[in-house]
């Protein structure tokens, strides 16, 4: 994730689960990313040969293809380890943010994997609310709810577990 998907994107919710993960990036401005591609690519960025989305879904591709190395090398296995679809789905509006992040942190209660938001270890709720040291975008998220108090109470709304509907109560947009 440091390596290919950092360099490209801000990390601002995760959730890994046993068969999938969700993540919620921003990309980063193109002027920052033309400059990363020069630097990886060791060559200027030329839109006529070039372009950004293949360069991040490469970043996306090399830091998959990176960790199905490592752990098939680990379990002596061989193979693929994910499909070859990757979905995206963009945020079009303030309450899509907020409901994504909803969506990720609820995504262990649906599976049933644990029973409310907060238990499970593998995504980003408790790293938003911590102290250490994180590559979470975790003041941004802090901001964006208006505070610590605000990001929890969000999350004690009701999960409905018969649908994976992705629209929920927003009581703060900014």
């Amino acid at each position: 994730m440091k390596q290919y998907i950092l360099p490209v994107a801000d990390l601002y919710a995760y959730s890994l689960l046993p068969n999938h993960f969700h993540l919620l990036i921003k990309v980063k401005p193109i002027e920052i990313l033309m400059a990363y591609f020069k630097l990886k690519k060791n060559k200027p960025f030329v839109s006529r040969n070039n372009s950004i989305p293949d360069f991040i879904m490469e970043q996306f591709s090399n830091w998959l293809n990176g960790y199905a190395k490592a752990f098939n090398k680990m379990f002596n296995r061989k193979g693929s380890l994910f499909i070859d679809y990757t979905k995206r789905i963009e945020a079009r509006s303030e309450s899509d943010v907020t409901s994504f992040i909803f969506y990720i942190h609820k995504n262990a209660v649906h599976h049933g994997l644990r029973k409310t938001i907060g238990e499970w270890e593998f995504d980003s709720y408790n790293s938003i609310l911590g102290e250490g040291p994180t590559d979470l975008m975790r003041q941004e998220i802090i901001d964006w709810f208006g505070s610590k108090k605000l990001f929890v109470n969000f999350h004690k709304q009701p999960i409905n577990l018969k649908t994976h509907s992705k629209t929920y109560k927003v009581f703060k947009t900014l």
